[in-house]
């Protein structure tokens, strides 16, 4: 009987969206869909995002274009990490012990995500830089400097949360699709403290200070314009349309990734703060949070491909690009077809 009874808790798979029929199923399916259809979008994302940032050399002529490709990067490697949790649920024997393959997974996602929020700090900072000092701005952000800041950034969100392999806590929630990570590795309370005194807060913190100069910056010289050219007009009886300050624009692209960044992760900052405080753990809501945040590895393509023109000319030359190969590549394979259209004109 009790042999039995291990074989049924065996055979019935670890599910943190556990809802009634969907439990039945050999594998976890609301889980699965959510995560490999994630997994998919972040990666072919950001490859579009590395792709066109190679082929678009207009793209590369801020310096923000830097760190724009660090989290490109990051975030491929996000979707790459999640292939993990993906081939898990669908039962994929694991290379390595379940606890240490969550431990890993966990550690290094909360990486990945703490070197994409460290280069919009560094992108704000460049931003503010370039309003507030444009004169000595290729003095101070040289391309040496920005190879060291993103070096930084790197061994920085290592060191950060490097220390949950020694039995500080649980760095986050992202591991906690292997039942392991889920029962047996808690949070401390002194660890997230320690993660958001060292991370969280510093980086909005610097993010608010930064974007709310910028703008206040732009409208200050929008509104000096407009004076210094309402009484040239006034003189010379002319009148013309007002140049807004030049960097807003860009600066607005990069504001709206930033405030994308942070809505989709401040709902899983404030329940990792709530769950470390009072040892309420709720599969569902960590869960939610956890992906929810993740999601936004695939934002910022979306981001730039619906507010950046340039970008958009970058992916439509890309486009365009692979369906010439592709049309090339069908007329070798059948040339008798090319032949037989004829010429098109006379």
């Amino acid at each position: 009987m009790n042999s039995t009874l291990d074989g049924n808790q065996s055979s019935h798979p670890f599910c943190l969206l556990a809802f009634g029929y969907l439990e039945t199923v050999s594998f976890c399916l609301l889980e699965v869909l959510v995560i490999v259809f994630l997994t998919v979008l972040i990666i072919i994302g950001n490859i579009i995002v590395i792709f066109v940032f190679h082929c678009a050399p207009l793209l590369n002529h801020h310096t923000t274009s830097y760190f724009i490709q660090t989290m490109a990067y990051a975030d491929l490697l996000v979707g790459i990490s999640c292939l993990v949790p993906s081939l898990s649920l669908l039962h994929y024997p694991l290379p390595i012990e379940e606890s240490l393959t969550c431990q890993v997974f966990g550690f290094v996602v909360s990486v990945l995500k703490s070197v994409s929020m460290a280069s919009l700090t560094c992108i704000s900072i460049d931003r503010y830089i370039a309003i507030t000092k444009p004169l000595t701005y290729n003095s101070l952000v040289t391309p040496w400097r920005l190879r060291l800041c993103i070096f930084l950034i790197w061994l920085y969100s290592t060191l950060v949360f490097l220390p949950s392999f020694f039995h500080w806590g649980k760095p986050g929630y992202h591991g906690d699709v292997f039942q392991w990570c889920a029962e047996s590795w808690h949070t401390n309370p002194y660890f997230t403290l320690f993660i958001v005194m060292m991370l969280y807060a510093p980086a909005a913190f610097i993010v608010c200070f930064t974007y709310f100069n910028i703008f206040r910056i732009c409208q200050q010289h929008t509104k000096e314009i407009s004076e210094r050219q309402a009484r040239f007009s006034s003189q010379s009886g002319e009148t013309g349309e007002v140049q807004a300050c030049p960097d807003k624009p860009y600066a607005m692209v990069l504001f709206r990734i930033t405030s994308v960044f942070y809505i989709l992760w401040l709902p899983y900052i404030i329940y990792f703060l709530l769950e470390s405080s009072t040892d309420h753990n709720n599969r569902f809501a960590s869960f939610l949070t956890t992906w929810l945040a993740i999601s936004n590895s695939f934002c910022n393509c979306v981001i730039y491909s619906l507010s950046n023109s340039v970008f958009q000319r970058g992916l439509k030359g890309l486009s365009g690009a692979v369906c010439t190969s592709c049309v090339s590549q069908t007329a070798a394979k059948d040339p008798y077809t090319i032949r037989n259209k004829g010429p098109l004109n006379g």
